[in-house]
């Protein structure tokens, strides 16, 4: 790869994960003030929302040639609806059932889940470095978000079901991106419209159940119609980004960035909405997490650091991929 090439592609990436983080701590922060301030609490409806908004984008673009004409089958198409809605239904329901602090300890349990998907679907094997250095970003969220942790059978239950399809899902999109040469707007094409027509048809009666309340008697006013409005504008960015950085790095990689999100969250919440200063153990776990990001970087990037050795799925030749992997695309709390 030439000089040229390499700087190219190192702006890219590094495009891609800003567009990320921007968008994805965006649209919490928004959600946030949407739901306590004004007491919209239907996030699944909302997310079917997220997803309508997304389906006119692409349309748009379709309409205007920036999404040619692809082919994904059906089984395909719903595999990976199948395990976006599970992922969505149950990670609303973890929240709901147990205690934020197993609630952390699952969604930190996203990056052996996923390691695990890709040594055994793709034989990627990670050097000691790179497993070490995950589990230094592991122990400094958990520092920082893990308090009370309580279990119960239902909550378990609905956690794994939670994390499994949470990890599926994301490597399914790198999967279908490989396997069938589509770009992010190209795959967003063809899901967004199913999980939207989906979330809005289950939405609004599985956050009845959750919330007690119906999403047609809530009082619309004006300045929660923005934050809505505003919302479903940001999750496109979201959504695009998510299929942009797991089509150009991997599922394991996004998770990690998606721990240094919550970072960027704790830090942005205690600012805008916190009622509490920064402690001395969230401070220490920022830093902790900070430094093994830093290190996962600097091992996955190595030779041997993360390494496919066989892609029998779509029959390539084995590739070092350090964490940051050659792709077709030029251009992703999910939401």
């Amino acid at each position: 790869m030439s000089s040229t090439k390499a700087d190219r592609k190192a702006a890219d990436d590094a495009a891609s994960w800003l567009f990320n983080v921007v968008t994805s701590v965006g649209i919490i922060l928004v959600n946030k003030a949407l739901m306590a301030t004004y007491g919209f609490s239907f996030a699944t409806t909302l997310t079917g929302l997220h997803f309508a908004t997304t389906t006119l984008l692409t349309v748009v673009l379709r309409w205007l040639g920036y999404i040619q004409p692809s082919h994904l089958p059906l089984p395909d198409l719903l595999k990976f609806v199948l395990f976006a809605n599970c992922s969505i239904v149950g990670m609303n329901v973890s929240l709901m059932w147990n205690s934020v602090g197993f609630y952390q300890i699952a969604k930190l349990s996203m990056i052996p889940v996923s390691c695990f998907l890709e040594v055994v679907l793709d034989n990627v094997r990670y050097s000691r470095d790179t497993k070490l250095s995950i589990l230094v970003v592991l122990l400094g969220v958990a520092v920082c978000t893990v308090t009370d942790v309580s279990v119960n059978t239902k909550g378990f239950i609905a956690a794994v079901i939670a994390v499994w399809s949470t990890s599926l899902q994301q490597y399914y999109v790198h999967f279908l991106q490989r396997r069938y040469s589509l770009g992010s707007f190209n795959l967003l094409g063809h899901t967004a419209p199913a999980q939207a027509a989906s979330l809005l048809l289950v939405g609004p009666f599985m956050d009845y159940w959750l919330t007690n309340n119906r999403v047609d008697s809530y009082a619309y006013s004006i300045t929660p119609i923005l934050f809505i409005v505003l919302s479903c504008s940001i999750a496109v960015g979201t959504n695009l980004s998510q299929f942009i950085c797991i089509g150009r790095f991997t599922a394991v990689s996004f998770q990690v960035l998606g721990h240094m999100k919550t970072i960027l969250v704790l830090i942005l919440g205690f600012i805008l909405f916190g009622k509490e200063g920064l402690n001395l153990h969230v401070v220490i776990g920022m830093i902790i997490a900070v430094a093994g990001m830093i290190w996962y970087g600097n091992a996955s990037s190595k030779p041997g650091g993360k390494e496919r050795r066989s892609l029998s799925m779509n029959g390539n030749k084995p590739q070092k991929h350090g964490g940051l992997p050659e792709s077709t695309e030029v251009v992703d709390d999910k939401v």
